[in-house]
Parts: structure tokens; C-alpha cells; sequence
């Protein structure tokens, strides 16, 4: 990475900001005091500005409750997306794991680990994500039923689901894919129709009611260690 980059990732502003500091002399690799902006730095360069050492984090984790309104993408354009909610210096390396439609809200991962996501993401792992479906119409055991045996869409058949019953209008549906508006046309096909849609876990790991729409925050290692296992 080049040095310019690998600073102003890391909060030291722009690059022509960090053109300054170099200008300044204040900035050493590997104890030698640094004259060329475009110099490639990598993990076992040491960086300082001021003496000070900068470090970058190799991987980074965090569980977003995804608000409504902001999409599942990392390109920037007129919609807000989900990466502009993270504030960190290295945010343009994230990415979310997976995607939930931009009316969809809770539990979204974004990392830099492109290895753990598409394992997570993998469906020959079976790992179910859980959703809570607010409906238009009651919800009748026969729906369940064929929730949990398969649902005959255009071009596949869903995998056979998990679905609870909450109330009359509230099912949360557990399933182990993640096609394109799938939970949606599940309850179409039945002749209902969603009016919320919240992911309200991912392999079993639920999201904290304490983390409002918009907030994230780090995993924690153990739920780091919980969602390996998984894989």
C-alpha cells in the first residue's frame, strides 16, 4: 500500500494533508525519515509520525443493526449505504456480509475478511438466518407447513425452513439462503405479503436489543470464535 494511503486510512487526513507531514519531516519508515509520498509500506514496515508508531488492524469485525433507508453496498453514489454508517479509517476496505434490501433492517456483519464471509455466506454450510416477518394478512398452520417443506419459486425450490408461529401476523423464519427477495416471495407465493422484514440473528447469534437502528459495534472474541465454528 502506499504510504500516503496507509496514513490517511489510519486518521491522519488527506493525502494531501499527509504530503504536508512528509514535507514537515515528520514521518519515518523503518527509523529513516520518509521524502517520497508514493513509498509502498506493508505489515512489517514501521511507520511513525511524531515518533509516534501507526498500525493498522489486519482484520476487522462488526455487527451493524442496519437501519432502514441505507443500502447493502459498498459503491459510493446518491443512496446512503451501509459502510457510510461505519466510522473508521480503514472503512473502505469493509464490506458487509451479505445483503439485506434497503427496507430490510437488523443484523448485518461488515468486515475486511473476505475468507469468513464466504465461508458464512456459503450454502452448502446451511447456516440459517433468522427473520422476523411482520405480515399483511394471518398466517395460517398449513403456511408453516409449507414454509417448512419448501417453497416452489420461478427458478428454484427454497430449502425447507424454520418457522414460528409469534402471533397471528408475526412469524420469524429461519432459513439457510439468501436469494434475491426470497422471504418475500416465500410469503407472496403463500398469498401474503411482508410488511416488515427484520434479521433478527445469523447462525444463532442474535442481535443485542440494547444496539438501536444505525448503531454497531465490535464482536467480541468470543462471538468471533462462535461464528468459526460455524464454518
Amino acid at each position: 500500500m502506499r504510504l500516503d494511503k496507509f496514513l490517511s486510512h489510519a486518521g491522519f487526513g488527506s493525502r494531501k494533508e499527509v504530503a504536508r507531514l512528509i514535507k514537515e519531516k515528520r514521518i519515518t519508515v523503518d527509523d529513516k525519515v520518509v521524502k517520497d509520498r508514493n513509498l509502498k509500506v506493508n505489515d512489517n514496515n514501521t511507520v511513525t509520525v511524531d515518533g509516534n508508531i501507526v498500525i493498522l488492524e489486519e482484520w476487522i469485525y462488526f455487527l451493524l443493526n442496519k437501519p432502514k433507508g441505507v443500502i447493502s453496498s459498498t459503491e459510493e453514489g446518491p443512496t446512503k449505504t451501509v459502510i457510510d454508517i461505519i466510522h473508521h479509517p480503514q472503512s473502505d476496505e469493509l464490506f458487509p456480509v451479505g445483503r439485506l434490501d434497503k427496507d430490510t433492517t437488523g443484523f448485518l456483519l461488515i468486515t475486511n475478511d473476505g475468507k469468513l464471509s464466504y465461508q458464512l455466506l456459503n450454502p452448502k454450510k446451511d447456516i440459517f438466518k433468522t427473520y422476523k416477518c411482520t405480515l399483511k394478512n394471518p398466517v395460517s398452520e398449513s403456511d408453516l407447513v409449507k414454509l417448512e417443506t419448501g417453497i416452489p419459486l420461478k427458478e428454484f425450490t427454497t430449502k425447507p425452513a424454520k418457522a414460528e408461529k409469534i402471533s397471528d401476523k408475526v412469524v420469524h423464519l429461519s432459513i439457510s439462503e439468501g436469494k434475491f427477495h426470497q422471504v418475500k416471495r416465500m410469503f407472496r407465493y403463500l398469498g401474503n405479503e411482508v410488511i416488515e422484514l427484520e434479521r433478527i440473528s445469523f447462525g444463532g447469534m442474535a442481535l443485542n436489543s440494547s444496539l438501536n437502528y444505525g448503531e454497531y459495534r465490535r464482536l467480541t472474541e468470543e462471538e468471533l470464535e462462535f461464528l468459526k465454528k460455524l464454518i
